[in-house]
This record gives structure tokens, sequence and C-alpha cells, in this order.
């Protein structure tokens, strides 16, 4: 890009697969584990100013680029620890296959999620072109995440419907949902999920920047709701979609979800030990919610 228009008009994403191609270029700077650990770090400050006291951070190995798994997983755990002493956030840490994997890369991840399961890993999760790849595939990969102890936290209903959505829950073992907002297609799915108390990680700027959903008042977030599922509200990629915590929150609000159920969905799914969950439980507790109001943040 030779202008700043050019490169604001990078971001203005035509669909998910342009949006993959830009994620793929600018991901490409990242290199080394100090890289790794200043993404984390500086992410983690803009977080916290944001009122976050727990992440689950998303990352990817960039094996399609040839980078040193120990380089990523190092760097990303440095940053994570010290987040945690200048800022006072607990961050834990759910590395990605990328759906474009082979089964073999994928079970280096999950080996890797393993080795450094001591340093904050806690998950294993699914991410990239969902309709061309269904979660099936991946299935011997996930079994030895779960069998070592990490939950599957695999993205599934935002690109394709409800069947990837079944297909993480059967063939993944998954704890978890990143977006999941298709199961309003299939009501019988829906009722499983909210029966089940699986949560569902929804992106609400995201969905719309990508153009899963036309615009944030067609979100189906309400639906949803309305049907007992519990969904907590995440960013997604909070630099690629222009967004943050406040924002999407101050969006959620304006379809009728509130922070303090935000919170507590987000606090049910959370993958971190009981002594971090009772913390975060007090946080919630002793917070005066009838003060928040994310009214007035501007929504992208």
């Amino acid at each position: 890009m030779d202008s700043v228009e050019g490169l604001q008009a990078l971001y203005e994403y035509r669909d998910f697969e342009h949006f993959i191609e830009v994620f793929m270029l600018t991901s490409s700077a990242l290199e080394r584990a100090e890289d790794f650990r200043q993404i984390v770090v500086e992410y983690a400050e803009e977080a916290a100013a944001h009122g976050a006291v727990y992440l689950e951070a998303i990352f990817s190995l960039g094996l399609w680029r040839g980078l040193d798994s120990d380089e990523v997983f190092s760097g990303v755990c440095d940053g994570a620890a010290e987040a945690r002493e200048r800022f006072g956030i607990e961050i834990r840490l759910t590395p990605d296959i990328a759906r474009v994997y082979s089964l073999d890369e994928a079970f280096e991840t999950v080996r890797y999620a393993i080795k450094y399961r001591d340093r904050g890993v806690v998950g294993v999760g699914l991410g990239g072109p969902e309709a061309e790849h269904p979660p099936e595939p991946y299935a011997p990969a996930f079994e030895l995440a779960r069998s070592e102890g990490l939950a599957s936290v695999p993205h599934a209903g935002e690109h394709a419907g409800p069947s990837s959505i079944r297909g993480a829950l059967e063939a993944l073992g998954a704890r978890r949902i990143r977006h999941g907002i298709r199961a309003v297609e299939d009501p019988v799915l829906l009722q499983e999920l909210a029966d089940r108390r699986i949560v569902l990680d929804v992106c609400p700027i995201s969905n719309v920047r990508t153009r899963v959903v036309p615009s944030l008042h067609k979100h189906p977030l309400p639906q949803l709701v309305a049907a007992g599922a519990i969904c907590s509200i995440s960013t997604d990629d909070p630099a690629m979609f222009d967004t943050d915590l406040s924002k999407d929150y101050a969006a959620a609000y304006e379809l009728g979800v509130g922070p303090q159920s935000s919170y507590e969905a987000g606090l049910e799914g959370a993958l971190c030990g009981e002594p971090t969950r009772a913390r975060l439980r007090e946080v919630g507790e002793a917070f005066d919610w009838e003060v928040v109001s994310p009214a007035g943040v501007e929504v992208p």
C-alpha cells in the first residue's frame, strides 16, 4: 500500500476469504519470539484499559511459513507472564490448528500445546476457512489434546452452517464454540447447546466485518440468548476488525445483552483452574454493574 487510504481500504473485507488473505499478509510480519511476546503484552495493556481481568488468547503457529514452533510458543508464553506482572491480567492460551493444516501438522500443534501446558496453554482450537474444511478430519488430533487435559475450543458455525457446529461437538468433543451463531438455523441443535451449556464466544463486530451478517441489527445474538444459549462476548481479532472490548460489549448491549450476563457467560466458559475462577467470580460479584453502561461507545 502506498497511502493511508490504501492501507485502510485493505481492511474493508469483501468476504471471509479476503480477510484470510489480509490476515496472512499482516501476520507475516511476526517472525521471532520477541515479536510474539510484544504483541501479547501490547494487547494485554489495551484490554486491561477496557476493564479486562482475564483473557484467553488465540494464536497460530505459522507452520505454512516455516516458523519455529518453540519461538512462537515461548514468545507468547513470555508475553502472558509479563502481562500478568505489569497489568495484573491473567492470560491463558489456546493455539489454533489452521484448517489448511495436514493431520500431521495438526498433531504437531497439539504436541507443542502439551509441551507448554505448564506455561498457560489450556486448550486447542480450530480456525481458518471453515466452509471448505469441515472439522471431522482433525478428530484424532483433538482426541490427543483432550487425553492430555487440553480443552477443545474450535471455531464453528460462522462461515459454515449447523453441520459444522455438530461436527465440532461430535468429532472434536468441543467444550466451547467460537462463534456458533449459525446454530439459529437448527432449533434442535440450538436447544442442545443450551441444554449442555456449551458457551458460544460471540463476536458481533467481527461477524459484520467479514459479512457473515449484513448488519449489526440483523445479528442473531438476541435469538441465541432467547433460546437459552450461553453467549460470551469476544473481539475475535481486534486489530484486524478495528474493534476492542468496549466496542463489542457496546454492540452486544445494542442487541439487548448486558455486560453482567456477558461476564458471567465468559466465566462459565473459562478454561482456568478453580483458584483463578474463584477470584474472577469474586471480581464479578463485587463489581457495581448498575453503574456500567456501554451506551455512548461508538460501534463502527
